[in-house]
């Protein structure tokens, strides 16, 4: 092992670790110092000491900030029992405790809960059962999905199937990706507010109506081969930050219905509160047969999602030839991630009502004046997201780097500049949060 522990990380780093999406030669990264609350200590790879506002909660999951009491505590509790067992033939107390509250909180009847390592698993684990369910009603011919344009539903194989063909990663594997049947994405559509305070959803109807038919009239087609219909509720996260009306959502569990596929939401980056509802697809009164979440979950400390079905749907694997799930992670049900990920639920419970809309005022307030800005095409805000889209690609090397210099680190993609903070942010952290996006937008973009 080379002797580099006196030069700096960011050195040490490059070349040697792959980070998300970047060549290893790409920009240097900054360096994490500390993290506190909704703050990290960054060194920049020159070297400057930058103290800012997560405004990214780490990719959407540290909705409490960190080094949150309850969930130390949580931690050091396991940690003094045990952090890990095996699940197979054995479980145990913060698996079980978990799998109750998130049958008692998730959207309808919720009966059974599948643990997995991550989202993207969640999501093979949802599409698996999906196949196998179909299996077991006799409709063995049904291995696609219907979903939408412009989805997210993670990295890995089968995930990255029902991601957006064109903006996703479909073109890098070719042949390897199974074909699935694709709608038009969902119309746009705008969370506004009333002078009196309440909720109205904004779309254009013609628009949503014609949306509705084709989706309609594809399941029709593909009826036959159709297994489930997946689909990120309300807003399309990594695919664009595309907000939708819950009119939608309505269609696809009717088409779902119609045809006898599951319906199967991705809440990974929804669920726990973020769009303003504990989930996202309560704002269209839509229970799912499958239901994904991750990232808030353990209040990101550490890696944990869950599927959650139907008593139906439980009850038809169970039928089945094979009788079980056909998935078995090692880490399935960590122990120090439940226990964990049962100190983060209850303050989202206890707080989210509160905390969310605190957030997203203060956001649609202060991320509105962005809009002014030439090269801005759209601010649009739902629950606790701020986005800021521009006219072409965000420079993200510079806006980053002029976000930081403002107190706050974003990580723009595409053409846009969001936000998806920490729920326990102060009203001061989200002014600061807002008006540096647009300062830096501004700065760099005119």
């Amino acid at each position: 092992m080379p002797d580099t522990l006196g030069s700096p990380l960011a050195a040490r780093d490059r070349g040697l670790v792959w980070h998300p999406y970047a060549p290893l030669d790409g920009p240097a990264p900054y360096a994490v110092e500390d993290a506190s609350g909704v703050r990290l200590t960054l060194t920049s790879p020159d070297g400057t000491r930058y103290e800012v506002v997560d405004a990214m909660a780490s990719w959407w999951c540290a909705v409490h900030g960190y080094g949150h009491p309850a969930l130390d505590a949580a931690a050091h509790e396991q940690l003094d029992r045990f952090s890990h067992v095996m699940f197979g033939g054995l479980t145990h107390e913060p698996a079980v405790r978990l799998a109750e509250r998130l049958t008692a909180m998730a959207p309808g009847p919720m009966a059974h809960v599948f643990f997995a390592d991550s989202g993207s698993v969640s999501v093979e684990v949802a599409l698996k059962l999906s196949l196998q369910y179909q299996a077991a009603r006799g409709r063995p011919k049904r291995q696609r999905f219907l979903t939408v344009r412009g989805g997210y539903h993670g990295d890995t194989f089968a995930a990255m199937s029902v991601c957006d063909p064109v903006d996703g990663m479909h073109s890098a594997f070719p042949g390897a990706l199974a074909r699935q049947v694709f709608a038009p994405r969902p119309p746009a559509a705008r969370l506004a507010l009333t002078v009196t305070g309440e909720e109205v959803w904004e779309t254009d109807r013609s628009a949503l109506e014609a949306w509705s038919l084709e989706v309609q009239a594809l399941a029709a087609t593909h009826s036959d081969e159709l297994a489930a219909v997946v689909v990120e509720p309300v807003l399309q996260g990594a695919g664009g930050m595309h907000v939708y009306h819950p009119d939608c959502l309505r269609v696809l569990r009717d088409v779902a219905d119609e045809h006898g596929l599951l319906l199967v939401v991705d809440e990974i980056a929804t669920g726990f509160g973020r769009t303003g509802r504990l989930f996202a697809s309560e704002w269209a009164d839509v229970v799912p047969d499958v239901m994904c979440v991750g990232k808030a979950l353990t209040g990101g400390y550490l890696s944990l999602a869950a599927v959650l079905t139907t008593r139906e749907v439980g009850g038809t694997i169970t039928r089945s030839t094979f009788r079980a799930l056909l998935h078995g992670p090692t880490f399935m049900a960590n122990p120090l991630a439940c226990a964990v990920a049962n100190a983060s639920v209850e303050l989202v419970e206890s707080s989210w009502k509160e905390q969310v809309p605190r957030v997203g005022r203060l956001l649609a307030e202060h991320l509105e004046t962005a809009a002014a800005l030439p090269h801005v095409t759209e601010v649009r805000t739902i629950g606790a997201v701020g986005v800021v889209q521009l006219t072409s690609p965000v420079d993200v090397p510079r806006v980053t780097r002029a976000a930081v210099e403002r107190g706050l680190w974003v990580r723009p993609f595409r053409d846009l500049v969001y936000t998806m903070p920490p729920y326990v942010c102060t009203d001061d952290d989200v002014r600061l949060i807002a008006e540096g996006i647009v300062g830096a937008v501004a700065q760099v973009h005119g």
